[in-house]
Parts: structure tokens; C-alpha cells; sequence
């Protein structure tokens, strides 16, 4: 998988609500009700993850949720970066 040029990666993000390049990552902070919804959040995040064969790093305090996405084989961020951001803002726990 290639990495995205910077410009690549800034047009991109004109269509991905709520993320921003940060330090050579995608970035996205969530704010739920509570701690079991921070914690619903991040199953659905393992799960789908998973599936995709691609893993956030993830940072959690109550109901913070911090996700920072990069493909590390590729040493930045890569087509897979935005396929799980995509994924992450089509749950139904992230409101828009």
C-alpha cells in the first residue's frame, strides 16, 4: 500500500467529517454520554478493525475517545487510513 502525498491526504479530508491530519496521522476525538458508551464505541471500532485487518491507536478516559490512524508498514497514511475513518463515521453511536 502506497503512502498519500500531503496533498492527497488534505483533499481527502475535505470529505471525511470530523478528522484532521495530525502529526502524520488521521485524527478524530469522540465525546459520548458516558464511559459505556465510550466502551460500545470501541467494540464496534475492534470489530470493525478487524475485519479490515487495520488497527487505530486509541485512547480512552471516560467517555473520551481518541483514535489516531496511520499505516505503519507504509510509514504514513495510506488508502486504509480513510477506509476505516469512513467506517468509524458510519456507526451509529457517532452523531454528526
Amino acid at each position: 500500500m502506497n503512502r498519500l502525498s500531503e496533498k492527497e491526504i488534505l483533499q481527502k479530508l475535505q470529505n471525511l467529517d470530523g478528522w484532521t491530519l495530525n502529526e502524520a496521522a488521521l485524527e478524530r476525538n469522540f465525546k459520548f454520554e458516558n464511559f459505556k458508551q465510550s466502551l460500545d464505541f470501541i467494540n464496534q471500532l475492534g470489530t470493525a478493525a478487524e475485519e479490515q485487518n487495520h488497527h487505530p491507536e486509541l485512547f480512552n478516559v471516560y467517555n473520551k475517545v481518541n483514535i489516531r490512524l496511520s499505516t505503519h508498514d507504509a510509514d504514513g497514511i495510506t488508502e486504509k487510513d480513510f477506509k476505516l475513518a469512513n467506517t468509524i463515521n458510519s456507526f451509529s453511536l457517532v452523531s454528526s
